[in-house]
């Protein structure tokens, strides 16, 4: 079983897609384990996404991600990591399948409905970021 994490955007909450994007998750038999909506502070955001400070797109990015609240989610299932990044889509929803999330709900490639972590070692830093080992429930 693997654990990664996922994160419905600011778009995606001011929207009301939370729990279609949930859905969407379960319906491949990814389970939830931890759940919560924050707002992220500039600040917190920027710590979230350091691994991009040095990119043009950083600072709208972390403005973006501290403008309205997000849902931040452990999902954990076989291949999680993989499934999620197969189910969210593209980064821009143009290039994005269709049927996946960011193709129907994306906006852009910066409010593209969700975010997830793209490997393991990023799963290992994201998913404490947001919650503590009390928080993360065993999915059975």
């Amino acid at each position: 079983m693997e654990r990664t994490l996922v994160m419905i955007k600011p778009d995606g909450v001011e929207r009301n897609l939370i729990g279609k994007v949930i859905n969407f998750f379960e319906e491949k038999n990814l389970r939830v384990v931890a759940l919560k909506k924050v707002r992220l502070s500039k600040k917190q955001a920027q710590a979230f996404y350091v691994v991009h400070k040095d990119r043009s797109f950083y600072e709208s990015l972390t403005d973006y991600m501290s403008s309205g609240p997000v849902v931040a989610m452990v999902l954990e299932g076989e291949n999680a990591i993989q499934k999620v990044r197969e189910i969210m889509g593209a980064t821009d929803p143009k290039e994005a399948k269709e049927g996946t999330i960011r193709k129907l709900f994306g906006l852009d490639k910066e409010k593209n409905t969700v975010h997830g972590s793209d490997s393991p070692e990023s799963a290992q830093k994201e998913i404490p970021f947001f919650f503590s080992d009390y928080e993360l429930l065993s999915a059975e």
